[in-house]
């Protein structure tokens, strides 16, 4: 009887591919285990054994595995069924889910080695001066990798040499998987075994007499390892008897000492401190936990909605003790990396070493020796704190969910595949685990308050900061009317220069809000009009004046600022809006004593760059901190007095039918920031229209009425959470073929979906990488049957892709897109 496995491939392609295996390989592999597979003429790829079985394809052979990679599964059964639901739901393969949810290091690469034909009879007068060299070199060496053959005849293409070689038949070519991932090793000594006894010892000692820097290695082996350390690395050693590494090696040579290896994980937390116990809740936050405790009783998705430093963490660590004590796992998903930072610190205060961190600022070992740590329920990873890739995690054993600041848009994935919500997806995970799920937000998505006025999801609130600290103040500043009188300094209002000044003054810190990087993102000839664009994407490039350069955001472009116009060559170029590095630049001209640091994208690029920005700033070493919107999530600032918004009107305007939801959430949020200790803070929004409804909702702290306005817009404009959507979207180099494919499929969509389509439209930004852009929108009712439409929609794409002149255009699904 033969026998098969069925295989999910990293690769963009719908269905399972089978493989022969033999009786022995089917009695060894287990589900979640990995195998290198042959896939295509030469390729060889990594595959993720879904399926064992002995009925072999009926339109192709099955071609035999190339070796088995695992002695454990690294996946589990779990993990896999809730990979096929993310597939299925948002339109994507499961590859595609594989290849975003294990760290890169699993997914093992094939290397090409070029060996020479044995067979060959070489007609050397036939070879040009590179293919010579190949065939001398191949002469001396067995085999070469391409990287070793480009450097020997120092060239970066050495592809169409290669070419040529094989058809002369001088040369065959391999595939060999190699591993990526390397386990970190750390060197240790102890004194040899000849020398246990104290005789032996002695005798040693005396010998070394004439060599004092040998004796002393000895000496100072003793001192360390009488602190009770079992262990000594070789380069504590090395400080320790302030010696070299040639002396340890010499006596590591003669056998006095032996040196062993031991494997470590490359992040280890310092649990020096004794944990601490956990805080007392106060009122509030007791009646929010006793809710929390009914509803999972329940087995309900439960939402806590809690003002602002209303202590929300400390019931998240309440649920996470309990969770530990039954012998469970805990999840606690961030939207940001900047979160963590704050997060790992307070949790380890109560936790110790069994918190595990996870996102994509880890090198890619890193992430493998968490998963490992995950997958065998380790002590150092009962409590994992990550961004939404730590939802795919092998964990055994879960027994909580906690998805903080739910509302935030970063949970939702935009490019590549599979474009998947951390927090819908968390919420069927914990479906599928059996798990409690908690969603905790100060300005909850409309999409979760509809759920719980639904009776859907479960319901906790805390509506008093921790304390009994009172609310900040909110005041509008009217900059149209300080502009027209000549009142600004900059963007700087004078109010809002006292309020950086008497904060300052009264030692207490400063937050700063504009939500744009750069110096300014338009830079325009006076004389002309000409603005710079970005020759990939439909888009102007933003002006970086600390690199003096000008960048796309889209696709990385940048180009050395001009002193004079490309266009009519004047030298008259002038700046229109601002960043957060403008705001930086002007506030230090006005204010030349003030510590000022920012924090955006541009200067928390390194792994460490985060941190590096919170600690100053908690230190009190920067006054001011002027950043983006990973400012206004969840961090805790105690001496922060004065929160700063530059200018709301660009969050008010940007044409997408959550703006007013989103503006909402981002400017309460950073208002959040300040007076989170004793003292109330105060906030100041400058605006343009200080009576825009969304404004005096902020400043009324009038989230119900907001929700009220929002949901009676989407019930009439068919949006969600009362309509479910979908975003179609054709990509393509040629602007006709767009055009057309967008127009045809629409046409297609609407025999069934009438007036549910909307579109094609091109986007704000139509062209990004050269690649040009068309959307359409389809609308659907709740209770429309969701499978059945996008099963609909896939056989339209079926009938799109056998037409000749699309051929080309990338098809891309956006569902619940936002």
């Amino acid at each position: 009887m033969q026998h098969f496995i069925n295989v999910i491939l990293p690769i963009p392609l719908e269905k399972l591919f089978t493989y022969s295996i033999t009786k022995a390989e089917a009695n060894f592999l287990k589900i979640g285990m990995r195998v290198a597979v042959p896939f295509g003429k030469s390729k060889i790829h990594t595959a993720l054994v879904a399926e064992i079985h002995t009925t072999a394809p009926t339109v192709y052979e099955a071609k035999e595995i190339h070796q088995i990679l695992d002695d454990d599964p690294i996946v589990t059964e779990l993990q896999i069924k809730h990979w096929s639901w993310v597939a299925s739901y948002y339109m994507c393969s499961i590859g595609e889910v594989f290849r975003s949810a294990v760290p890169g290091a699993f997914l093992l690469e094939s290397e090409t080695l070029i060996l020479k034909n044995p067979e060959s009879i070489v007609q050397e007068d036939a070879l040009t001066d590179e293919e010579f060299l190949v065939f001398e070199a191949l002469e001396r060496q067995s085999m070469l990798k391409v990287q070793e053959i480009a450097a020997i005849i120092d060239k970066k293409n050495v592809l169409p040499i290669l070419k040529r070689l094989l058809e002369k038949n001088v040369i065959l070519t391999k595939e060999e998987v190699y591993q990526q991932y390397k386990p970190k090793l750390v060197r240790y000594v102890k004194l040899g075994e000849k020398y246990q006894s104290e005789d032996a010892l002695g005798a040693l000692l005396d010998s070394l007499s004439r060599a004092p820097k040998q004796s002393k290695v000895i000496l100072s082996l003793f001192q360390l390892q009488g602190r009770n350390q079992k262990k000594t690395t070789v380069k504590e050693l090395e400080e320790k008897s302030e010696s070299s590494a040639s002396i340890i090696k010499t006596l590591i040579d003669k056998e006095i000492l032996e040196d062993f290896f031991v494997r470590t994980d490359r992040v280890v937390f310092d649990a020096a401190k004794k944990p601490s116990l956990l805080k007392e809740l106060n009122e509030y936050q007791e009646k929010a936990l006793q809710d929390i405790e009914a509803s999972f009783a329940e087995k309900k998705v439960t939402l806590l909605h809690g003002v602002t430093s209303s202590g929300k963490t400390e019931v998240y660590v309440k649920l996470i003790a309990d969770c530990l004590e039954k012998g469970q796992q805990a999840l606690y998903l961030l939207p940001e990396i900047a979160l963590t930072t704050q997060l790992i610190a307070r949790l380890q205060n109560y936790f110790g070493q069994q918190v595990a961190v996870f996102h994509s600022k880890y090198t890619v070992h890193e992430r493998v020796e968490v998963w490992n740590n995950v997958l065998t329920n380790k002590s150092k990873a009962q409590i994992v704190i990550g961004a939404r890739s730590s939802l795919f995690l092998p964990f055994s054993n879960l027994g909580l969910i906690i998805v903080d600041e739910e509302h935030e848009s970063s949970f939702k994935q935009y490019d590549p595949a599979p474009r998947y919500h951390a927090r819908d997806s968390a919420i069927v995970l914990a479906n599928f685990s059996n798990c409690n799920i908690l969603l905790g937000s100060a300005t909850p998505s409309i999409e979760s308050f509809y759920n719980v006025k639904q009776q859907k999801y479960g319901y906790a609130q805390i509506n008093r900061r921790f304390g009994d600290v009172l609310m900040p103040e909110i005041e509008l500043v009217d900059i149209k009317e300080l502009t027209r009188k000549k009142r600004m300094k900059g963007h700087f209002s004078e109010r809002l220069l006292q309020g950086i000044t008497a904060a300052v003054e009264e030692g207490e810190q400063v937050i700063l809000f504009q939500n744009r990087r750069g110096f300014a993102p338009i830079v325009e000839c006076t004389t002309c009009g000409h603005s710079p664009q970005c020759p990939n994407c439909d888009v102007s490039l933003t002006y970086h004046q600390y690199k003096k350069q000008m960048r796309c955001h889209y696709c990385s472009y940048h180009m050395a600022l001009q002193q004079s116009c490309l266009a009519c060559g004047m030298a008259t170029l002038n700046t229109k809006g601002f960043g957060t590095e403008q705001v930086e630049q002007e506030l230090q001209q006005i204010m030349p004593k003030l510590r000022i640091g920012r924090m955006d994208l541009d200067t928390t690029r390194g792994k460490h760059a985060y941190e590096k920005i919170i600690t100053s700033f908690e230190k009190h070493e920067l006054d001011v901190l002027v950043g983006t919107q990973m400012l206004t999530k969840g961090l805790d600032f105690g001496n922060v007095s004065l929160v700063g918004i530059m200018n709301a009107d660009n969050l008010l305007n940007f044409p997408d039918f959550r703006a007013h939801e989103r503006s909402y959430q981002l400017l309460a949020q950073v208002s959040g920031r300040a007076g989170r200790a004793k003292k109330r803070g105060k906030v100041l929004i400058q605006t343009y229209n200080p009576y825009h409804q969304i404004l005096q909702q902020i400043s009324a702290n009038d989230y119900e009425g907001m929700y009220t306005d929002q949901i009676n817009e989407r019930r009439e404009f068919k949006y969600p959470p009362l309509h479910r959507i979908i975003k179609i979207t054709f990509k393509h180099r040629d602007y006709g073929k767009v055009e057309d494919a967008s127009a045809w499929f629409a046409k297609s969509l609407r025999v069934s979906f009438a007036d549910n389509v909307l579109g094609p439209e091109f986007p704000a930004v139509s062209r990004i990488r050269n690649q040009y852009l068309k959307n359409i929108v389809l609308k659907m009712k709740k209770d429309q049957p969701l499978g059945k439409t996008k099963a609909y929609v896939r056989k339209i794409e079926r009938s799109f892709d056998t037409i000749g002149q699309f051929k080309g255009v990338r098809v891309i699904y956006n569902v619940d897109y936002i």
